[in-house]
């Protein structure tokens, strides 16, 4: 590492607590742990100024040198010591400016990036070694003593808001042809497009969505893996929401590389698309300076997520969504540093398989010949219309 004169710090990025008895320093940036002593503390301190270990040794003097030259190495080992001016320490300092008003809280968001799977293909006794100790937790909930009120039975809703609502199902199994333009066009406009924008007074015109965001801020962004889809070349891009664009980006879109993405479920590989969610976090962060909004943008993603289920099923197309996830890999592909912009949720959406019901697969095509039919007519002049008497709710 180059002679006294090398200067170190502490990373910002640790936090320390008790375990069993032990003490764990942990650096949740490159999610490490360290099992140390509590007189290791007083040396991270000491490190909160850029120092030179011939400093350490001057000032841990009551400590042999070998002692101490060895912690400073281990620190160094564990990442909780970095070199000034290194892309560690950069990346560091990076998160200590960009995240400081949700910290230590939102360290979080980093310790738990980069999930492992665990697949089908695992054998079942190795799977089951896995699960925890005991009986799974009840799935529903009761209150003894509690005055019940039956509710009316539910029956079969002819409209077609709860006829989508209740034929969602996550899918993992996509027939092998292209999804149209059209519908990625409606999917990504309709779940995160710019609708129109409000006068908020203080905070000028805000942008609004399908999908509620807190404060109007929408940090999350959306990112297109194009797979097979008819009309666009295959590659990635990113949704540009207030002008309903896409912009090609570098790097390749492979059936492997997407498998990669879902931290290797190889089914989602079999997708037509991917729509990979991030969040700018500055954009709630700048108005809500407290680590529980953290929880907001999270609530976020979910709820255009759902919005994107719910948009794919009535489509007809067979959507998904997933949190296990590469992050570190798609951010590295996207071009993020994974810091002020990160990696959150990924849906995706192929063809329905041929064992959908057959009403429903009927259903889509009498769609795309009604959509059609009304792209052929867009340009005649206006007719009155018929009135919609079959279901009891307008489509927008």
């Amino acid at each position: 590492m180059g002679g006294t004169s090398l200067k170190l710090q502490s990373a910002s990025c640790q936090i320390a607590y008790w375990e069993g008895g032990g003490l764990r320093i942990a650096n949740y940036l490159v999610r490490r742990t360290f099992a140390t002593e509590s007189a290791t503390l007083g040396l991270i301190r000491f490190f909160f100024s850029p120092r030179t270990i011939a400093d350490a040794l001057r000032e841990f003097r009551g400590y042999s040198p070998r002692s101490v030259s060895r912690a400073i190495l281990r620190l160094i080992d564990a990442q909780l010591l970095l070199e000034c001016g290194s892309a560690a320490w950069k990346r560091d300092r990076l998160v200590e400016s960009s995240w400081k008003p949700w910290l230590p809280e939102g360290g979080l968001h980093f310790m738990t990036k980069d999930a492992r799977y665990i697949g089908a293909d695992w054998p079942m006794e190795k799977r089951k070694k896995l699960l925890p100790a005991g009986r799974a937790p009840p799935q529903f909930k009761t209150i003894p003593g509690a005055v019940v009120t039956r509710l009316s039975p539910q029956v079969p809703e002819r409209d077609t808001f709860f006829e989508t609502l209740h034929a969602r199902r996550t899918h993992r199994e996509f027939a092998r042809g292209p999804v149209l333009l059209q519908d990625i066009s409606k999917l990504l406009r309709t779940t995160w497009g710019v609708q129109g924008y409000l006068d908020a007074d203080l905070f000028g015109k805000l942008p609004y969505k399908t999908s509620p965001s807190g404060g109007a801020r929408h940090p999350v962004e959306v990112y297109l893996m194009a797979l097979r889809i008819e009309g666009l070349e295959r590659g990635l891009y990113h949704y540009q929401s207030k002008d309903h664009r896409l912009a090609k980006l570098p790097g390749k879109a492979t059936a492997r590389a997407a498998s990669a993405y879902c931290a290797g479920q190889e089914y989602f590989g079999k997708a037509a698309a991917l729509f990979i969610m991030t969040a700018v976090f500055a954009r709630t962060m700048w108005k809500y300076g407290r680590a529980r909004a953290y929880r907001v943008v999270l609530l976020e993603a979910g709820h255009l997520c759902q919005t994107f289920c719910l948009t794919a099923t009535r489509l007809g197309l067979a959507p998904f969504s997933t949190a296990a996830l590469r992050d570190s890999l798609i951010e590295k592909d996207l071009g993020l540093d994974g810091i002020s912009e990160s990696v959150l949720y990924v849906a995706g959406v192929g063809l329905a398989p041929a064992s959908l019901p057959r009403e429903q697969v009927e259903r889509r095509a009498v769609r795309r010949e009604l959509r059609t039919q009304h792209d052929r007519l867009a340009n005649v002049s206006p007719t009155p219309e018929i009135p919609d008497r079959v279901s009891s709710t307008r489509e927008r």
